[in-house]
């Protein structure tokens, strides 16, 4: 029973990572795993049977609802462009109330600032100099490619652990969040049809993708571990500057999209923000309660 509700646990995770904005690290806090996911990952060499086994049930279970959503993130993207747009960003908004009462009501440093400033201009002023629609992103087979791919995931992982920050939506700043979608879609399809060519295409994106993601996850949590431990008001600013700068990067990025929108589309795009920030504003305020409640114990 315990075996199905990790499995449970790590679909929920799974489809956090899927969607831009919401954490899958923020999932694992509100669930009462995170601590226990951190630490099998820093302690999986040191204990490979207890962490192994405590790691797999989540794994299969985050594989299946990525798996499970990514063809409706797809569909939403080629059918509904602007509101998809606009619900990842409601859902990254309305996740930043959760980060702020981290740092509410602590004083207030320098190093903050700066902290806050460096990851705020990162973030837009890559989106401003190197913005890449998804489907511009290139993917074919070479070594720069797959190393691309590789680093791309690195980074993706990294921040899937970090709780309030949404690894899909690094994916998304760095213009591979649609391309990898459609892969892992099209990768399904040609296993199910037995197609050779189109299994040996997807798995030259999904294997060195896949590599980055596993060398990410495991290389940052003793890292994200330090780095909570020694600097965690200054992470948070971080982030808070990360998130910030978010909205503004998706928008430049697909700004060719927002051109000659109507009024049905501005009502429609609207309602999507709003369900986007009120979904991550709860699912927030949710973890918060639980973390406080774990925090008690």
């Amino acid at each position: 029973m315990s075996f199905i509700m990790d499995v449970l646990k790590g679909m929920v995770i799974g489809i956090a990572n899927v969607i831009p904005g919401v954490s899958g690290g923020t999932m694992a806090v509100s669930m009462g795993i995170y601590d226990k996911l951190i630490t099998s990952l820093t302690h999986l060499l040191k204990d490979f049977r207890k962490s192994f086994f405590t790691l797999l049930p989540l794994g299969i279970g985050m594989i299946a609802g990525i798996l499970g959503l990514a063809r409706v993130i797809e569909w939403m993207f080629g059918t509904i462009p602007v509101q998809t747009n606009l619900l990842f960003i409601g859902l990254i908004v309305g996740g930043l109330p959760m980060i702020a009462k981290e740092v509410k009501g602590k004083k207030f440093k320098v190093s903050y600032l700066i902290g806050f400033l460096i990851f705020f201009i990162l973030v837009a002023g890559l989106a401003m100099l190197n913005g890449v629609k998804g489907e511009d992103a290139d993917l074919s087979f070479s070594l720069f490619t797959e190393i691309k791919l590789l680093i791309a995931g690195i980074i993706a992982a990294a921040t899937m652990v970090i709780p309030g920050l949404s690894g899909s939506m690094m994916l998304m700043l760095m213009g591979y969040y649609e391309p990898v979608i459609a892969t892992l879609n099209s990768t399904v399809d040609a296993l199910k049809a037995q197609d050779m060519a189109g299994l040996a295409a997807g798995f030259g994106v999904i294997i060195p993708f896949g590599v980055g993601v596993v060398i990410g996850i495991i290389g940052i949590a003793k890292l994200i571990e330090y780095l909570f431990s020694k600097y965690l008001l200054t992470v948070y600013w971080c982030i808070i500057g990360l998130i910030t700068a978010s909205p503004i990067a998706i928008v430049i990025m697909n700004k060719e999209i927002f051109a000659g929108i109507n009024a049905i589309t501005v009502i429609t795009a609207a309602v999507a923000f709003a369900a986007g920030f009120v979904i991550a504003y709860f699912l927030g305020g949710d973890t918060k309660k639980d973390s406080d409640k774990e925090s008690k114990k």
